[in-house]
């Protein structure tokens, strides 16, 4: 029997409200915990980041004191689910094994949402997004590797692949080249919505990541990195927003958002291998399907429409973290030559002659990519970069050493 958001009972939002105990969580043991249970988690967290973030400017554009009161309400509710998963993340995992973890969450979210996406255009988008995230997880690995003395593989399993991507260096584009077609809310399906939903809140909570930790290494390289991957960053939040319907209302939006949060705690409830990360996304969708009637209910109030008319009582099919080696050698082996030229994606070669990619490419590149430098640090102190190779050498027969 299938899951229905619509008719599901969540737990009253009287009793949602919880004590400082019960959000200081038990950190996970970062040298046991499962990868995709920290993936799951860092998901998880930024999907909250996102609900307060979008809570807070539809506040700000709204009038009517009632609204504000129960954004109020909710946005105070998805604040302590944040910390209490957030805080999952022990102590003694520093900045760089959590970033790992951060990009094992882009790799196999962007790569499972590319097998599964109806649209050929949003599949493309999230291909070319794929590719680059990929490269940063290398790039950060070999930064772990040599500052820390820790393998990458260690925190990825045998799950995920280390080696180049497209490299970071080449894709660094002008902003008007990541700027996406953006979807019509009448034809796009469940399932890319909640795709689009959940990469531009994952893709914004690394740009935030870098943002405010990139700092706090001491050394010039892998503040640079940080300070490199994090304008990618927010290359990736500008194509993924962009892919959504700007006609769709703020009370269309705000359905959106927590059928979303419904739909991916019901995913990782059911997938969960640790006991204690079970138990709170469980909890947490019990306050999602309240939140969900409380917005839906706004928006019959103030628009007059039905969300069983927007939305589908059955959810789309279950976000699931698991291996994509295969499928990212493949995409690698066919698209690692790609840039963008307006809203779609050209070789590198065949770009257009008034391009503003060659220019900024010059721009932001003179004086060395820190990315490029981490590369070659590595192997000046090591022979070689550090790669993590489950299926052979790299597909592609440029970047099988290092450059």
């Amino acid at each position: 029997m299938s899951f229905n958001p619509f008719k599901e009972k969540g737990i009253p939002i009287e009793n949602q409200v919880t004590n400082w105990s019960n959000l200081n969580s038990k950190p996970f043991n970062k040298n046991e915990v499962h990868p995709y249970t920290r993936c799951r988690g860092i998901l998880m967290n930024g999907i909250e980041v996102e609900a307060a973030i979008f809570l807070h400017q539809f506040a700000r554009h709204t009038n009517d004191p009632d609204v504000k009161k129960d954004l109020a309400l909710t946005r105070r509710v998805e604040q302590q689910q944040q910390k209490a998963i957030n805080w999952l993340i022990p102590g003694d995992q520093s900045v760089l094994e959590t970033t790992i973890g951060y990009e094992q969450v882009a790799v196999d979210l962007t790569a499972w949402m590319c097998q599964n996406e109806p649209d050929p255009y949003v599949k493309q988008v999230f291909d070319f997004g794929l590719l680059e995230d990929f490269d940063h997880l290398y790039r950060y690995a070999n930064l772990l590797e040599m500052k820390q003395g820790i393998k990458a593989e260690k925190l990825v399993g045998k799950y995920t692949e280390i080696m180049p991507g497209r490299p970071t260096a080449e894709e660094h584009r002008h902003p008007y080249d990541d700027v996406r077609k953006p979807g019509d809310k009448k034809k796009m399906s469940p399932q890319t919505l909640m795709n689009v939903l959940t990469l531009v809140a994952g893709e914004q909570q690394t740009m935030n990541f870098y943002m405010n930790v990139g700092n706090t290494l001491e050394d010039m390289i892998g503040r640079g990195l940080y300070l490199e991957i994090g304008m990618v960053e927010e290359q990736h939040v500008t194509q993924y927003e962009s892919l959504l319907d700007p006609k769709a209302s703020w009370f269309e939006m705000l359905v959106m958002h927590e059928y979303n949060e419904c739909y991916l705690y019901h995913s990782f409830m059911e997938q969960e291998v640790d006991p204690a990360a079970k138990q709170l996304w469980q909890t947490c969708l019990g306050m999602e399907l309240t939140h969900f009637k409380m917005a839906c209910d706004l928006m019959k109030k103030y628009e007059k429409m039905d969300a069983q008319e927007m939305l589908p009582a059955a959810f789309p099919k279950p976000i699931v973290f698991q291996s994509n080696v295969d499928y990212v050698r493949q995409v690698l082996a066919n698209q690692v030559e790609l840039t963008a030229q307006g809203t779609d994606f050209v070789p590198k070669t065949k770009l257009a002659k008034d391009s503003k990619y060659p220019q900024y490419q010059k721009t932001v590149n003179t004086g060395g990519a820190p990315s490029d430098q981490v590369i070659m640090e590595h192997v000046k102190k090591q022979g070689k970069d550090y790669r993590y190779l489950l299926k052979g050498e790299h597909p592609v027969e440029r970047l099988r050493e290092a450059a």
